[in-house]
């Protein structure tokens, strides 16, 4: 009855769903393009084209960029294979562009109605699915088990609060969660929530995000920003969510640190423009990094091709997209964003793997775990408000050994939990069939 119920749903939904592209484009163009794809209508393969076909699914930005080292690795272990990688945002659609170029196959998922799904699945043919994090779509479950393909749910985490609200579907949960061929799960917490939900062979392999490693060149890049900066004390907000860079400005008013630098960078670019109003509204002075800084610099200490940043600029925004590492590589401290309000957080792990104390606030039911690993290990601090946040970045600027430990914390911490992903490729090439 619940299977009925979800899929009429759909019908209902599925024009609400288009409308509502629409409505986003007017901010991100990327919205009204490749809608027929979200329908099931892609050109899929040749059919001449039988190589085998490993499917990664990726949300958003933050999913595609953790999927980097798992994709990465997988095309190593098996370069007889082709990589689909599919995703529900222009934002993901363009982090993968960015990060593999024509090296993989691109497609956004399909709503999750049985013609659509199907249609997805005769057109790419995979030989397995692997969908990220959290990404628990019924009919997807369903018709993979109809087309006999492994479907295989990676990296997954179920939080206490996303739990409660799954059990108490009951049978309904169980019998969506058992569809899974494996679930490799972050946590031994993670792993009992999804197998209490009905999971089966479900293993606890570590958090993909931990092999995520900022490029060289990107941090080289940061260094050059901070030498271009100068002696400031800098720290950066990453990934703000809406409502939230208001708190962050409340915050940094209040910090009373003399010539403090903030570099504020919004998760979604189709927002920067409004943040910059923002930051002006409140009087403080702002330069935008598209109009800074235009390409790493050799020569850094003539700061050669960066332009020295006026001292009268209070807040640098981060309106770029790829270069969150050379953001942290420039900043002492670092705040993550969608946690000052409850909107379950970001990841903290690319801040720590550059050697960055950390700074996050309450509202971090996404990444409990690796929350409370990293302030369990001196990496990170959590804080309550803007006044809090003002109160931490405070005494840790004013306390450079505690500050200079903090980040070594972070950089150990980062890199004690690294090897997620070849575990994971172990299990799942298995999985996939030969030439």
């Amino acid at each position: 009855m619940l299977r009925a119920i979800y899929r009429a749903a759909w019908w209902l939904i599925a024009p609400l769903a288009v409308l509502r592209l629409f409505i986003r484009s007017r901010r991100e163009r990327g919205y009204r393009e490749h809608i027929g794809e979200r329908f099931g209508y892609a050109a899929g393969r040749l059919p001449e084209d039988d190589a085998p076909l490993i499917w990664v699914h990726a949300v958003s930005v933050g999913e595609t960029r953790a999927a980097q080292p798992l994709v990465d690795a997988l095309m190593a272990a098996r370069p007889d294979a082709r990589v689909l990688l599919t995703h529900m945002t222009p934002g993901g659609r363009a982090a993968g562009e960015q990060l593999f170029g024509d090296r993989v196959l691109r497609c956004y998922l399909p709503y999750d109605m049985p013609h659509a799904v199907r249609r997805f699945l005769h057109a790419w043919r995979p030989s397995l699915g692997l969908v990220m994090e959290t990404e628990v779509w019924p009919t997807l479950i369903d018709e993979c088990k109809r087309a006999d393909m492994p479907l295989v749910l990676t990296n997954a985490r179920m939080s206490a609060r996303s739990f409660r609200r799954a059990a108490k579907f009951g049978a309904g949960a169980r019998e969506v969660f058992g569809g899974f061929t494996r679930v490799l799960a972050q946590s031994p917490s993670d792993a009992e929530r999804l197998t209490a939900l009905g999971a089966r062979n479900v293993a606890v392999l570590g958090n993909l995000k931990f092999d995520m490693a900022s490029p060289p060149a990107l941090i080289a890049r940061g260094r050059e920003w901070r030498r271009a900066i100068g002696e400031r004390p800098v720290w950066v907000a990453a990934s703000t969510r809406e409502g939230e860079e208001e708190l962050v400005l409340q915050a940094f008013a209040a910090l009373d640190v003399p010539d403090a630098l903030l570099i504020l960078v919004p998760r979604h670019p189709q927002r920067f423009d409004e943040v910059a109003a923002l930051v002006e509204r409140r009087n403080f002075k702002v330069e935008r990094r598209s109009r800074w800084a235009p390409a790493a610099a050799a020569a850094a200490s003539a700061h050669a091709g960066v332009r020295v940043l006026p001292q009268d600029v209070s807040v640098l925004l981060g309106d770029s997209m790829g270069e969150m590492g050379a953001y942290y590589a420039a900043a002492d401290l670092a705040f993550i964003g969608g946690s000052l309000l409850p909107l379950g957080g970001q990841n903290l792990i690319e801040a720590c793997a550059v050697g960055v104390p950390v700074l996050i606030g309450p509202h971090v039911f996404n990444f409990t775990q690796a929350t409370a690993d990293a302030t369990a290990a001196g990496a990170a601090l959590q804080v309550q408000d803007p006044a809090d946040l003002a109160r931490a970045l405070r005494e840790l600027f004013h306390d450079r050994p505690r500050r200079v430990a903090m980040g070594a914390a972070a950089a150990a911490f980062a890199s004690r939990h690294r090897g997620a992903t070849a575990r994971t490729v172990d299990v799942v090439q298995a999985l996939v069939p030969d030439a």
